[in-house]
Order: structure tokens, then sequence, then C-alpha cells
């Protein structure tokens, strides 16, 4: 992908300056994340750090940082000399990261059970109402994004940070995975699911959170394992 097919994407506009603040990665990534979701940016594409930064009218540097945290969450390869590429994960590999994933969640919805407020709880239910609108409007880049934070969110609420941090290599490639193998954003990480297991969590049912979490991953499995 050119740097002018870029720029005339409209899934990627220049961000506007806010009260004088240049765009930062908290604002870049997201943007970035959902192009590379819409396959707007695919395993094909070519881009640069150049092109990327008259995308969004920021510096090289911005865009360096962006990429390095997407290079960590393994959503893109970054080698020496060569252009940045989006990955393509497996059959093998999403085997493997969804049995991280059901080890580690199942573990992440014990904890939050004991440590959930009510005002975190809050955050969790708006979180699936974003996620829930964006399915509606056709969103796809940000409602399997936003899929994937509900699950990052828990994590961070469990309040366990080696836990969260590896939940954060994993999450946003299975956002990857879903993207490239699941042709509607209907079809994959249910927010109903996402819903029933955040009760279970305010109810404090450490059963019921484990039973409703494993079944949820059980079943993305399922449906992204269809696909390859």
């Amino acid at each position: 992908m050119s740097a002018h097919a870029l720029q005339r994407d409209p899934i990627l506009p220049a961000l506007r300056l806010v009260a004088g603040k240049k765009p930062a990665v908290d604002d870049i990534y997201p943007r970035l994340f959902d192009a590379i979701l819409e396959q707007r940016i695919g395993p094909s594409s070519r881009f640069t750090e150049d092109s990327l930064g008259e995308t969004f009218g920021v510096s090289r540097s911005v865009i360096r940082r962006v990429l390095a945290k997407l290079s960590q969450q393994q959503v893109i390869i970054l080698r020496p000399n060569q252009r940045a590429q989006v990955a393509t994960p497996d059959a093998q590999q999403t085997r493997q990261i969804l049995e991280a994933r059901r080890l580690t969640e199942m573990t992440v919805v014990q904890l939050a059970c004991a440590q959930a407020t009510p005002a975190q709880i809050r955050q969790l239910r708006e979180l699936i109402a974003r996620e829930r609108e964006c399915i509606q409007g056709d969103q796809r880049g940000p409602a399997i994004r936003l899929s994937g934070e509900f699950h990052l969110q828990l994590a961070a609420i469990a309040g366990n940070g080696p836990l969260a941090q590896f939940l954060n290599s994993l999450v946003p490639l299975t956002s990857l995975i879903i993207a490239q193998f699941q042709a509607k954003a209907c079809t994959y990480c249910a927010w109903q699911e996402h819903v029933a297991i955040v009760e279970a969590v305010e109810q404090q049912d450490v059963s019921a959170a484990v039973s409703l979490m494993t079944q949820h991953l059980d079943q993305l499995e399922t449906k992204l394992l269809k696909h390859h």
C-alpha cells in the first residue's frame, strides 16, 4: 500500500490537532489497529513509517512507538532493514494462543471476582455497550478491538500485573486472527457472552465465571479453526 493510497483511505483519517496537542501514541494506536483489523492494511500491504506519519500528521518517532507496541503484541512483524508487515498466524498458532488464553483467563476471572469494585463493573458494562454499538453499526475493526479490550480490562481488574501483561501479548493477536478468518463481525466473540461473564463477576460467583469464560473461549476457538 503506497503513501498516496493511505492518504486517500477514509478508514485512516488524518487526526486533527486537539487543544493545540499533536496526536500521541494512544490516539493513533487504536486507529491503526482498526485499519489492520478491517484489512485496509493487510499482510501484502507495503507501508512505511513515513507514509503512516504523513497519514496521521505526526513524526516518524511517534509512528515508530505505535509500530513497536503492535510488534510487542505480535500483530505486526518488524525486521531490521525491512518494511513492517502484518502477521498471519496459522492454525497451530491459533490453537496455542487460545490454549494459553484459557489457562490465563480462568485465573483472571477468579481474581476479578474477588477484586472488582462497582465502578469497575460499570466500566466493563460501558465497554460492552460500545462493542455492541460498533457491531450494530457494522464498524468491524472497532468492534473486534473493543471485544479484545474487554478481556484486557478484566485482566487489569484482576490486579495481577504479569498476567495482564501476558494477556496483552495474546488478545490483540487473537483479534487479528478473528479479523483475518471471520467474515462478519457479529459471528465472533459475542457481546452477550461478555454480559454473562460480568454478571458472574459482579455476583462473585467464581464457578460460573470460570465456566462461562472457558465456554466463551472454546466457542471462539471452534469458530476460528473452521476457517483454517
